[in-house]
């Protein structure tokens, strides 16, 4: 009795049959692309000489352990961290370093809060395991302070808010010159003086 030999298979469209499914799944495939935070680090300059910061013109915001925030050593709600960084931006409680008063400000002229919204310093703690919604969220909030200060200063001066100057300016590919001025003026009348550190110890 002969033996019947089975037929081979032909395998050599198995590479191309791979090929396609592989294309087909990178294709298809959505990725989570995480977006990171807008923050651009500030050039490194050269100090000629000792600067000197009053305390009152500090704010210190600090998260501890348990991610609770922290202001003058009192544990605080996280939705009024927003209006704190104003009262303390806006105090407008002395002079700039040119000895002129803020005459845009108007804060309560606290005299144990920030002379100047030039001298207004926010200095942000936390320690290495806080987690990060709640680093985020401190950080939005202080940022949120800032615009609405200048939102605030740019409809009083321009009769429209600083961040729809942004956009106008982001669409005319940064080529405007009178909204780069203007944004300027608002930058330099609240001026972004946010500095955030890590906790070792």
């Amino acid at each position: 009795m002969s033996r019947k030999e089975s037929p081979e298979i032909n395998a050599g469209s198995m590479a191309d049959i791979a090929f396609l499914l592989l294309i087909f799944f990178l294709v298809t495939t959505t990725m989570n692309v995480d977006s990171g935070i807008m923050r651009k680090i500030q050039k490194k300059e050269k100090v000629t000489e000792n600067i000197s910061i009053k305390e009152k013109n500090i704010l210190e915001v600090y998260i501890n352990v348990k991610n609770e925030v922290m202001v003058d050593n009192e544990i605080i709600l996280l939705k009024d961290l927003t209006q704190i960084g104003i009262d303390f931006i806006d105090n407008a409680g002395g002079l700039d370093k040119n000895n002129v008063a803020c005459d845009w400000c108007e804060g309560n002229k606290l005299s144990n809060s920030s002379d100047h919204p030039s001298k207004a310093f926010i200095l942000l703690k936390a320690k290495r395991n806080t987690t990060y919604e709640t680093y985020i969220s401190v950080l939005d909030h202080l940022n949120s302070s800032y615009t609405f200060l200048r939102n605030k200063v740019a409809i009083k001066l321009y009769n429209q808010n600083y961040e729809s100057l942004l956009n106008e300016f982001k669409k005319s590919n940064s080529t405007n010159i009178s909204l780069k001025n203007k944004i300027a003026v608002i930058r330099e009348k609240y001026p972004l003086l946010l500095s955030d550190t890590d906790i070792k110890n």
